[in-house]
């Protein structure tokens, strides 16, 4: 299981917002590069974007910073915010982008997602945003009424990367991850399977890895790095030495 720092990107800073609400937002730098070069430095094998901003307009916004933190860093990024269309899947990956996150494009255009892992293999990533078992969109400002693992299921056989299961009534919150549910979609559905949303410390690392063997490939945390609740290097030495 990796641990994956989160950059999300509003107006070029380095934010984490509470719940998902563009209203409650703390700026932790304004400098996304260097952040991603101090989680490269502390032994990041991945790390998480997020345009924010794009997730609202439904197009890239601020892919010039992107650009900017793939030519500082080499470690492999994943990428979710206003990816709608192939082109900017193929764009993004051209520019260096590991793996493309798809959230609201995969509820509402299905035949995009499908096209984009056929000409993609591996490189796609299905973001579920849920809130008491149930899928949100557009940036977590739409519910759906979609039940998670209906939408989940859906997706299989198709040549996924991975699912990102973020529980929003915890992401930024630090009241812990929800282990049960990331847990029982990982046993369901025959993708890897990303935890976020929550991460309060230590603990929900040592959670999350005693029920790593059901599919779960890492889980992404912001705010507990930001605030220190969560080293780093900690972490990642916790998951080497627990398999």
């Amino acid at each position: 299981m990796i641990i994956i720092p989160a950059i999300d990107l509003r107006g070029g800073k380095c934010v984490r917002l509470l719940q998902g609400d563009f209203q409650r937002e703390t700026v932790y730098s304004g400098d996304p590069v260097e952040v991603a070069c101090r989680w490269a430095a502390k032994g990041a094998d991945r790390i998480h974007i997020v345009d924010l901003d794009g997730s609202r307009e439904g197009r890239p916004v601020n892919d010039g910073v992107i650009r900017q933190i793939l030519s500082a860093v080499s470690v492999p990024m994943e990428l979710g915010g206003g990816i709608r269309e192939l082109a900017t899947v193929e764009y993004y990956l051209g520019m260096g982008v590991g793996w493309v996150i798809l959230g609201t494009a995969a509820l509402k255009n299905r035949e995009f997602v499908v096209e984009a892992c056929r000409r993609f293999p591996d490189r796609i990533i299905l973001g579920i945003d849920a809130k008491d078992g149930m899928v949100a969109v557009e940036g977590w400002t739409e519910a759906t009424g979609a039940d998670v693992l209906d939408v989940a299921k859906r997706y299989e056989g198709l040549g996924l990367a991975a699912l990102v299961y973020t529980d929003i009534s915890r992401d930024g919150m630090e009241t812990g991850v929800n282990v049960p549910a990331t847990e029982r979609l990982a046993r369901a559905v025959r993708i890897p399977v990303i935890a976020s949303g929550g991460v309060a410390g230590i603990g929900d690392i040592d959670r999350l890895l005693a029920v790593a063997a059901s599919g779960i490939l890492g889980v992404i945390t912001g705010k507990a790095l930001y605030t220190g609740a969560l080293d780093l290097e900690e972490a990642i030495r916790r998951t080497k030495t627990r398999g």
